[in-house]
């Protein structure tokens, strides 16, 4: 399991990694991190999650993380 977490976290890293430079090559990287998010987010709450007795607390996981990525996106710096 710890394997699996491990994973997932650096799967997590690379995945914000890429939106944050395709954000900073848009000419308005906020519109597209917070369209880019609501976009992720329905895909969330639209998931078929069989097999799990608890899907919901699935989904709010999975929600959660979401938003815990895109809020380490900070806007580029004016420098």
């Amino acid at each position: 399991m710890d394997e699996l977490n491990g994973r997932m976290i650096a799967c997590q890293i690379l995945i914000t990694g890429l939106i944050a430079r395709v954000a900073n090559d848009s000419p308005d990287p906020l519109r597209f991190l917070t369209d880019y998010r609501d976009e992720i987010k329905a895909v969330v709450r639209g998931i078929n999650i069989a097999g799990m007795e608890n899907t919901d607390r699935v989904r709010q996981a999975a929600l959660q993380t979401v938003d815990e990525m895109f809020s380490l996106m900070k806007p580029p710096s004016s420098d």
